[in-house]
């Protein structure tokens, strides 16, 4: 199939390889344009444009797909199907409708739960024991498209964001590639969402890292793995931000945020408590918490607080 992709970071990478890799002509590849990055403010292409590049694909990456050059440019590669995968921006209407076997977008959620932006995050956030990823055909809405196919897997109990995004981007690409081949053979089914099961996520900001040691262990384990690695969850400890990378729920009980035990770093929650395994003090690199701890010189676990 002639297939126009559409995407950005990491996450799309996969579902790029594998449409390829299957066989379908991909005519060009649109992203978002290079931004500045790091120290020197380089300018570094998005992970699909790498990707794209190292195939020989062509690449277009316009600021915004409401001008009218930007459709006559899309409508001349003549694309079958048009497969979006974390792009990061709106299609207009005129673009919906260009392809004869239509938009195909891959949502790391199983819709109609977790419309938006931050799905895999707000996933485990919520404590959630399963999540997924759909295929849906895209319409005005966001996320509100019929549902073509869907994959779903259970969330592992100390699985990240991070880690469950690797893996839901994996299955992403399996999906897609199933999907076109049922849209090559004429099997292709669609089934219209209910809305009124749906649920939407915002983005995440900064404002969402901070620890609050007086909900549960389930709960502030849940924020550690859900906003790993960005934008990290953070606590106070003597007047230092640490953020807290890595923990595992932990028996004991005490005042929230009391350190319970040094050897391993056990801190009481308003019900239960943490293991901390991996933090990172402000200006410094990831650490285990031994060498933390060696760092500050305790010996009695009452010497220390989170906040």
């Amino acid at each position: 199939m002639r297939i126009v992709f559409m995407g950005t970071p990491d996450f799309s990478v996969p579902c790029l390889k594998a449409l390829a890799d299957a066989g379908n002509e991909i005519a060009g590849v649109y992203t978002q344009p290079d931004k500045p990055k790091g120290r020197g403010y380089s300018m570094m292409p998005p992970p699909v444009k790498e990707e794209a590049l190292k195939r020989g694909i062509p690449v277009f990456q316009p600021t915004t797909l409401r001008d009218e050059d930007v459709i006559a440019e899309l409508r001349a590669l003549e694309p079958e199907m048009i497969v979006v995968v974390a792009y990061g921006k709106i299609l207009p209407q005129e673009i919906i409708d260009m392809p004869e076997f239509g938009c195909v977008n891959i949502h790391a959620s199983l819709l109609p739960e977790y419309r938006g932006a931050a799905p895999i995050q707000q996933a485990i956030l919520d404590g959630k024991k399963v999540t997924g990823v759909t295929a849906q055909l895209m319409d005005a809405g966001i996320d509100t498209g019929d549902i073509l196919m869907s994959s779903e897997t259970p969330i592992g109990e100390n699985e990240t964001a991070d880690e469950l995004h690797d893996r839901l981007s994996q299955m992403g690409a399996e999906l897609i590639v199933r999907v076109v081949g049922a849209a090559r053979n004429g099997t292709l089914t669609r089934l219209k969402q209910d809305d009124s099961k749906a649920t939407h996520v915002g983005k995440l900001t900064k404002e969402m890292s901070a620890i609050d040691f007086t909900q549960s262990a389930e709960t502030v384990h849940n924020k550690v793995r859900g906003l790993n690695s960005w934008p990290g969850a953070t606590a106070m400890l003597r007047g230092k931000r640490i953020k807290i990378h890595r923990t595992v729920i932990a028996k004991g009980e005490g005042r929230p945020g009391s350190v319970l035990s040094l050897s391993p770093l056990v801190v009481a929650c308003g019900e239960g408590a943490v293991e901390i395994r991996e933090l990172q003090p402000e200006g410094k690199k990831r650490m285990e918490p031994g060498a933390f701890l060696n760092g500050l010189r305790v010996s009695d676990p009452g010497e220390l607080e989170f906040s």
